[in-house]
């Protein structure tokens, strides 16, 4: 008979949170939310006046300098590279072994100094053969005309017919003809005799040697022995745009030779002053430029082939004119503005017109008189009618006059 077992008792529910505890992670992500925004703004504030302009009652400081009143130069800047006058490949005009190197690699050579011996050995052969073939027909013309001396006598005497006369002057032609073979012959053989010491074609800088002493060299050999650049003179090619080409046009016609000045990739060092030499025959329509050639000395080797330049080219000079930093210069929508430095310490905003600029030199055509100063550092916390404290540019002094402090 089966046993009757009691059910088991269900299983207790969990519990269940209380109103009171949802309320409280309420108010507590409340107050993180608040917290955020007010941190939020408090930041947004911090930034906007950090960036506003100072208070009108405090003074900013600033590096001030005088305008001055002097010549500027107008030059027209453009990238260029240095290019030999002339680049030979120096080439075997005959074939043989190479006996001798003369020249070391980067060697400044004179023309016509010896660079290379090919083995002359085979050419002397052949020059002593074809001295002997002359001699040996010059003997046979000399016997020639002996007969032919003989045959024009015995023809006198009626004792030889003509034929045989006209026969020995055709030999004695014949001979003479040999004979300027033979010299010929001679002269080739001398000549390759002297193509076996090769020599500078030009003066200039050997570069790096391209066959190696005990080779078999031939005249067909593509790329030479050595090249050599010539670098005292060396020219600058550059571009400049071509909407200022009548200017250097009129400028070349006017003073004959226009000054250029070969600078460093960075514009911070002077390498070289030359001259104009040419100007090309045709603008680029690809870029709107036109390419120029500058000649320059170089004495002191500073420039070297191939490499990357910045050409000034003087086109004009602007007398008595208004000189100012270009730092100073400020541009907006409206105008062209410097901020001047007065008397009582506060700034003027003074519109200017613009005639030319140079680097860090601008020359103004009005709006600004000389010794008048004017802002060139501080000018990003300034607004018209601005307290200053003004340093001048050398940080020797205020502009009043006054020691700069610290």
């Amino acid at each position: 008979m089966a046993t009757l077992t009691p059910d088991a008792p269900p299983p207790s529910p969990s519990p269940v949170p209380s109103s009171g505890f949802f309320l409280r992670w309420r108010l507590r992500l409340g107050l993180g939310a608040v917290v955020l925004v007010i941190l939020i703004l408090w930041a947004i504030r911090a930034g906007r006046s950090s960036s506003a302009p100072p208070a009108a009652g405090r003074s900013v400081p600033v590096v001030v300098t005088a305008a001055r009143k002097g010549d500027m130069n107008v030059n027209l800047t453009g990238l260029g590279t240095v290019t030999p006058l002339t680049t030979v490949t120096v080439h075997s005009r005959v074939d043989g072994e190479l006996m001798r190197v003369a020249f070391t690699e980067g060697q400044m050579v004179h023309q016509g100094d010896l660079l290379a011996q090919i083995d002359p050995r085979p050419f002397q052969v052949q020059l002593m053969q074809a001295e002997g073939q002359l001699a040996k027909d010059q003997a046979a013309l000399k016997n020639a005309r002996m007969d032919l001396d003989r045959f024009q006598s015995l023809v006198k005497q009626g004792i030889l017919a003509q034929q045989q006369l006209d026969a020995q002057t055709s030999t004695v032609v014949q001979a003479e003809g040999a004979i300027k073979s033979d010299e010929s012959q001679v002269e080739s053989a001398k000549l390759n005799l002297v193509y076996s010491r090769i020599t500078a074609p030009i003066s200039g800088r050997v570069g790096l040697r391209l066959v190696d002493l005990g080779n078999m060299v031939h005249a067909s050999d593509a790329n030479g022995l050595a090249v050599i650049s010539a670098v005292q003179p060396i020219t600058v090619i550059f571009t400049i745009p071509a909407d200022n080409i009548q200017q250097v046009l009129a400028q070349n016609r006017k003073t004959g030779k226009l000054m250029v000045e070969a600078w460093d990739r960075d514009m911070t060092s002077r390498l070289a002053v030359g001259t104009l030499a040419a100007i090309d025959n045709q603008a680029d329509v690809g870029t709107g430029t036109v390419r120029l050639r500058a000649l320059f000395a170089n004495e002191d080797m500073a420039l070297f082939p191939n490499q990357f330049v910045n050409a000034k080219l003087l086109v004009d000079t602007l007398r008595d004119m208004i000189i100012v930093p270009s730092a100073a210069v400020q541009r907006s929508p409206q105008a062209t503005f410097v901020y001047v430095a007065k008397a009582d310490n506060t700034v003027e905003l003074r519109p200017v017109v613009v005639q030319a600029t140079d680097g860090d030199q601008t020359c103004l055509s009005r709006g600004l008189a000389p010794g008048e100063k004017v802002v060139v550092d501080g000018l990003d916390k300034l607004r018209p009618g601005s307290k200053v404290v003004p340093t001048d540019a050398e940080g020797q002094g205020t502009a009043n006059g006054t020691k700069a402090k610290g």
